[in-house]
């Protein structure tokens, strides 16, 4: 690298994924990548998730960035960071976006201090749906058969009034569902999985949790091993979808069930 050239930190590399970058830092990115491989496919990875997130969360494009969420901040975070323990590195997969009127910005799967109640929430759905979609007979509590039923069960257990999102123009049609137990650490209550299943015994789950306390809008993306998870919450309940289908086929699954949870009018449910 000339003297002229600008260093190639973590911060600049973050801002080249978003496409953030004068000329001269550009052309600068774009030389240390091609002699750092393993640098390049990271960097690759992130560019991935923009995308991943773009598909599912565009009408996001206007709200306001949270400064704590400033990525050359949690760059810098990083770099002092060390002695990490298993949950941040977990939490390495998440990333988050906020993208703002007067300008974009896109975080994405860096470590952070302390695993915040959406990490949480993220491991869980993950875990959970890495666990029982391997199940034949016991994929779930309660079958489809019941529909109203598990509704009305699971509502009344978070909580808060959910619905099954209609997946069949996708090919995917409801298995049944689930109660699962509260995190000692989200603050967000016991969680609702459902669960979806194709033609091909391809399938995804969707895990809804109430709201937590501060009813904060966020929207997440994050990736384990060949899982996808896409995460959201607002005022009335948290939401991760997860699979492990192809990009464009989860993308497309994850962006019809927000789209219907986000705008199914709250109903009273009934009790059992």
């Amino acid at each position: 690298m000339s003297g002229n050239e600008p260093e190639v930190t973590e911060a600049l590399l973050l801002g080249f994924a978003d496409g953030k970058l004068t000329d001269a830092e550009r052309v600068a990115v774009e030389r240390y990548l091609a002699q750092h491989p393993e640098k390049a496919a990271e960097v690759a990875h992130w560019q991935r998730q923009n995308e991943a997130l773009r598909a599912l969360f565009d009408p996001a494009a206007k709200e306001p960035v949270p400064a704590r969420l400033a990525p050359r901040l949690i760059a810098s975070r990083r770099a002092g960071d060390s002695g990490l323990r298993w949950p941040q590195m977990a939490a390495a997969a998440v990333v988050l976006i906020a993208l703002g009127a007067s300008g974009g910005w896109l975080g994405r799967d860096l470590v952070f201090p302390e695993e915040g109640p959406s990490d949480i929430l993220i491991e869980d759905a993950v875990s959970a749906h890495a666990l029982f979609v391997k199940e034949k007979r016991h994929a779930v509590e309660v079958a489809a058969t019941e529909k109203d039923h598990l509704l009305s069960w699971l509502s009344n257990r978070i909580a808060h009034p959910i619905d099954s999102p209609d997946l069949s123009g996708e090919g995917f049609a409801l298995v049944g569902g689930r109660l699962l137990p509260a995190s000692a650490y989200s603050k967000a209550g016991p969680a609702a999985q459902l669960m979806y299943e194709n033609a091909a015994a391809e399938r995804v789950t969707v895990y809804i949790t109430a709201a937590l306390p501060d009813g904060a809008s966020a929207r997440e993306f994050a990736t384990h091993d060949t899982l996808d998870a896409f995460y959201w919450a607002n005022d009335a309940i948290t939401c991760t979808v997860v699979g492990d289908l192809p990009e464009a086929q989860m993308q497309t699954v994850a962006k019809k069930v927000y789209s219907e949870l986000t705008r199914r009018p709250d109903v009273t449910y009934r009790d059992l």
